[in-house]
């Protein structure tokens, strides 16, 4: 009897550090990987319709947001997306966007999309 409950402890423990071994990748990746797919999508098809419309397009402005993704999280992205259409409008509300801590959040975007270009166009 103590040999199958041996047996027994073995074999869940062997299933339990499997389980972990296949779930702990897709959790770090999950957190690496935070932008929405509709988010992806509006980036691909805004970089597609400023780059020709075309097959090659798609792939490289694809591979353009997986670049920016994997260097900024998706809620500073938000955040620089943001303040660059509120700035690109004008106007006195504007002018609140012109702080340095929002300065910089548009400045981490650029370098992100500069190394997007570099990388894959």
């Amino acid at each position: 009897m103590t040999s199958l409950r041996t047996s027994v402890c073995w074999i869940a423990g062997f299933v339990a550090v499997l389980a972990l071994t296949f779930t702990l990748p897709s959790l770090a990746q999950d957190t690496a990987n935070d932008y929405p797919t509709a988010a992806r999508a509006d980036y691909v098809f805004g970089c597609m319709e400023v780059n020709g419309g075309t097959q090659e397009a798609l792939r490289r402005c694809s591979c353009s947001i997986d670049v920016i993704a994997s260097i900024v999280p998706y809620d500073k992205y938000v955040e620089a997306e943001t303040v660059m259409s509120v700035v690109q409008v004008g106007g006195e509300k504007a002018a609140l966007f012109h702080d340095p801590s929002m300065v910089e959040k548009v400045a981490e975007l650029r370098r992100a999309q500069a190394e997007g270009e570099v990388r894959c166009f």
